[in-house]
């Protein structure tokens, strides 16, 4: 279907009215509305609302949006790195001036204070803490990510670190020194990244951490927060990582998945209004990940029953070998929407299914959730069974996709792990410079502000980022701003797979909510 040029501007309404709705509802974990005390309730429906400004900006049209996209204008490695360390010189300049001032940094009161209120209590840190244990020869960075069993293909993203950080190194380092990425399986079992994380916090004493998959940063980022310990740009988008009071040494990189439900919602009611209200089924990975994307649809479904008619979650679990049953009841319903909210090995699994079981024949609207992206992971090996399918892609390129051959970062990508003896069709080896491209900016703009590099610096840095991040598409900001914006990216592209070119298809202008979200303290399983 084709996207209708007005339907930005209604979207940017329903984003910003639907997120207030999803992303501060009062759901239980299994998805039914809490009861309660009602003073109780009202404050957890109303936390974070958005303002009337915000909303007022979001009904901008998408074309006055993009007069202030900051696009790149360079055309060489060379030139972005010259950019970058123009912007970078940009955040040091202020955060500088903020800790000269007495308004940001360490006070006598052993404070850490930040820009927009943005604050961590040291007192309460470990007796031994260190502000900058992990840090000698070289800077430290644990890494917890499956490298073996059935998401063991997202090993390849600690590959894609290390193939970044090795141009990092050749290229200087941080500060001078060279970074080490210090990696262990975690199986994606979170009982197994707790065993990990806490070996490391024994024996190798990272400066930071990077933690990959929902449940495994649930499992983890109460004790690294705990123990002071960065976990910056985590491989996930749950919305939890929104929690800059809570949890403030950690955060999220990429848009999270409630505002990626209510898009799907706004998307159905705006392409498909002479069906409405139409019956959506959803493959939800059975863990925490499938929660949120669940309980975003749950409760757009809830108060949108013009739209949806009827919502049909359907889980799988994470560690079986196929979603084959679990497709054929989706098939069974005969819903008009189908969406997959999953990552790894499904996401294939359920494209190739959708074309056997007639799913896809029947007319059936298929999406697919972000993290399945990748066009040679997860579409090209399906064939013709991956053409037309539907994602929010959340303004990410891939490298593979032919659209961006051009594009300096991508070539640069592709040249540097064809360098190391890799094929840069493994998209996931790109998703892991993904992660590793933001750390390493926000270390540079710590070891270049008073003190240097430090975890306080660090955590200064990143509540503290605006740039151009080179992955994201022109349009799509990725930026936060203390307490007051907790989300690097609120934007997304929405797109439709072509299997004739192998890549996806960008349908009309980009829609960006940067500072829209609320930010979100994870709790019985909803935001408050």
């Amino acid at each position: 279907m084709r996207i209708r040029d007005h339907w930005f501007r209604a979207l940017a309404l329903l984003l910003a009215l639907g997120m207030v709705a999803a992303a501060c509802g009062s759901s239980s974990s299994d998805g039914a509305s809490s009861d309660g005390d009602t003073t109780e309730t009202t404050e957890k429906e109303t936390a974070g609302v958005a303002k009337d400004d915000d909303i007022e900006e979001a009904v901008k049209t998408a074309d006055e949006k993009q007069l202030d996209v900051d696009k790149s204008t360079a055309t060489t490695m060379a030139e972005l790195e010259a950019e970058w360390a123009a912007k970078r010189q940009t955040i040091v300049d202020e955060l500088t001036t903020g800790i000269e001032s007495g308004d940001y940094g360490i006070g006598d009161d052993n404070i850490l204070r930040g820009p927009s209120g943005f604050e961590i209590d040291l007192n309460n840190c470990p007796s031994d803490w260190s502000d900058s244990e992990g840090i000698g020869d070289s800077i430290l960075i644990g890494y917890t990510g499956p490298e073996s069993g059935n998401l063991a293909s997202y090993g390849n993203m600690g590959v894609g670190w290390e193939v970044y950080l090795d141009y990092v190194n050749e290229t200087g380092g941080v500060g001078g020194k060279p970074v080490e990425l210090v990696k262990r399986d975690d199986q994606y079992v979170a009982t197994i990244t707790i065993e990990q994380v806490d070996e490391l916090l024994q024996s190798t004493k990272p400066f930071m951490f990077h933690t990959l998959g929902t449940p495994s940063v649930m499992a983890t980022y109460g004790t690294l927060n705990d123990k002071c310990v960065p976990q910056p740009f985590v491989a996930t988008g749950h919305p939890a990582w929104g929690d800059p009071v809570v949890h403030p040494w950690t955060t999220g990189s990429f848009m999270n998945y409630l505002t990626e439900a209510i898009l799907w919602g706004a998307w159905i009611k705006e392409n498909m209004a002479d069906q409405l209200p139409v019956k959506v089924v959803g493959l939800v990975m059975d863990n925490d990940f499938g929660v949120a994307y669940r309980q975003g649809m749950e409760q757009y479904a809830k108060d949108n029953p013009d739209v949806i008619a009827e919502f049909i979650p359907i889980p799988f679990d994470p560690a079986a070998p196929t979603i084959t049953n679990e497709m054929t009841t989706a098939a069974a319903a005969s819903p008009d929407v189908a969406i997959g909210m999953m990552a790894g090995n499904p996401c294939l699994q359920m494209v190739e299914e959708a074309g056997r079981n007639g799913m896809k024949d029947a007319g059936t609207v298929l999406f697919i959730s972000q993290t399945c992206k990748d066009p040679n992971s997860f579409f090209i090996p399906a064939g013709d069974a991956g053409d037309g399918w539907n994602i929010a892609g959340g303004g990410q390129k891939a490298n593979t996709d032919p659209q961006y051959a051009d594009d300096p970062w991508i070539s640069f990508v592709n040249e540097r792990i064809t360098a190391a003896g890799l094929d840069p069709k493994v998209g996931l080896i790109f998703t892991g410079m993904f992660y590793a491209w933001p750390t390493v900016e926000a270390m540079r703009i710590a070891s270049d502000l008073p003190g240097g590099l430090t975890r306080t610096n660090l955590m200064l840095a990143v509540r503290d980022m605006n740039v151009k991040h080179p992955s994201m598409i022109d349009g799509v900001t990725f930026h936060v701003d203390g307490n007051k914006d907790a989300y690097f990216v609120e934007g997304s592209d929405f797109s439709v797979y072509d299997a004739a070119t192998q890549g996806w298809k960008q349908q009309g202008n980009i829609v960006d909510m940067d500072g829209s979200s609320p930010t979100c303290t994870w709790g019985d399983g909803g935001c408050s």
